[in-house]
């Protein structure tokens, strides 16, 4: 099984909301149709409860959802690219090796309704001149432990590796990453968000060492799990 990450990008000046609405009232569907054997869409639809996030960055406001398929073979995405490709101006796709070294193990709620809270959702390229070596070492085994000190109210951390782009046109990108909390305040207040200044700043002094911060996007999402992987 091979999981698959689209960025959408609608026009801009997008309705959120009508957007959001069009995925899961038409697209998800046609997806489940296709035979996906998971479906998660994370509509950035949170302008309501979110008006001027602080980690809004780069090409996160103009990203329309993150949508994650899992498949028996990336040979038959075809139909689901072409549900995706409706009412967006762009579309990026990427073949991604998933781990979860923060799983999420209380959940409460059912395929389709809205999962609590938020995802922080963030893609990035890896450092300029830093070896895979090196970016994994840096990613893995030194970012991936310090970020829970770093985010100590996280609920979920799913870590994507992008293994290639799968869409003409999409930027290179090496790294997919969303972190779940529980409550939107989890997120918006910045005590609770991150750990102490000591923490915070040593965070910022080693993100170079395996992200290039020139291709940095990230944003607030919503989370509807249409269909556990399975």
């Amino acid at each position: 099984m091979e999981k698959i990450v689209y960025l959408t990008f609608p026009a801009s000046g997008f309705d959120p909301n009508a957007y959001r609405d069009h995925l899961l009232r038409d697209v998800a569907p046609e997806l489940l149709a296709a035979g996906v054997r998971g479906l998660n869409i994370s509509p950035n639809d949170l302008q309501t409860e979110i008006p001027k996030p602080m980690l809004l960055i780069g090409d996160g406001a103009s990203l329309g959802a993150a949508v994650s398929v899992w498949v028996d073979s990336l040979d038959a995405r075809k139909p689901i690219e072409a549900a995706l490709s409706r009412q967006v101006e762009r579309l990026d796709g990427y073949l991604v090796t998933e781990s979860i070294p923060q799983p999420c193990t209380d959940r409460s709620w059912v395929d389709g309704e809205r999962s609590p809270g938020l995802t922080h959702f963030t893609w990035f390229d890896k450092a300029e001149n830093c070896s895979d070596e090196d970016f994994y070492y840096n990613w893995f085994e030194v970012h991936t432990p310090f970020s829970f000190d770093l985010h100590p109210l996280r609920w979920e951390y799913v870590r994507n590796a992008v293994a290639r782009p799968i869409t003409n046109g999409a930027p290179t990108v090496r790294a997919i990453v969303g972190e779940r909390f529980r409550e939107v305040r989890d997120y918006t207040d910045p005590e609770r968000l991150f750990g102490n200044k000591e923490v915070l700043m040593q965070s910022a002094k080693e993100a170079g060492d395996y992200s290039n911060p020139d291709t940095m996007h990230s944003l607030p999402l919503s989370e509807y799990i249409i269909k556990s992987v399975g």
